[in-house]
């Protein structure tokens, strides 16, 4: 089975249909589920998810996601000595816009050998992982023939 990365930024479009990504974001989660991907994430993209559901949409969007797509993930739980290595490196990089989450996000993917994430964060193609949805079909025949 292929693990997918989920990032806050693919989740979001998923649950608001006015989202500029939104039909991007249906198409690549039914193909995920489709081909029977396992979707992964940690608690602190559940953490952000939920803040920015409840703040843009509303307490409803919160128990939709929770009920429908929580229980699709697999969650890596963050431990301490994590977390501080992915402050660590937020500190180093020393970026505005690129996030502690980002930073978590980046330091789980590498530790359970992921190395496609379906998000809109243009931030996990520049550390050189593989980023769902993608336009060019050679770069999705490449993510399906891991199945093989």
């Amino acid at each position: 089975m292929i693990s997918v990365y989920v990032d806050t930024s693919a989740l979001f479009a998923l649950m608001d249909a006015d989202d500029c990504f939104h039909p991007d974001a249906k198409k690549t989660w039914d193909d995920l589920l489709d081909h029977g991907h396992e979707l992964v994430t940690t608690n602190y993209v559940l953490v952000e998810i939920y803040a920015l559901l409840q703040q843009r949409l509303g307490l409803e969007a919160v128990r939709v996601f929770h009920h429908d797509l929580y229980p699709i993930l697999h969650v890596i739980w963050v431990e301490r000595d994590c977390h501080h290595e992915a402050m660590a490196t937020l500190l180093a990089l020393n970026r505005r816009k690129l996030s502690l989450v980002d930073c978590l996000s980046f330091i789980a993917m590498r530790s359970h050998h992921i190395d496609t994430v379906f998000t809109f964060d243009r931030h996990f193609m520049e550390q050189g992982f593989i980023s769902l949805p993608i336009s060019h079909a050679s770069q999705v025949d490449l993510i399906h023939e891991k199945q093989d």
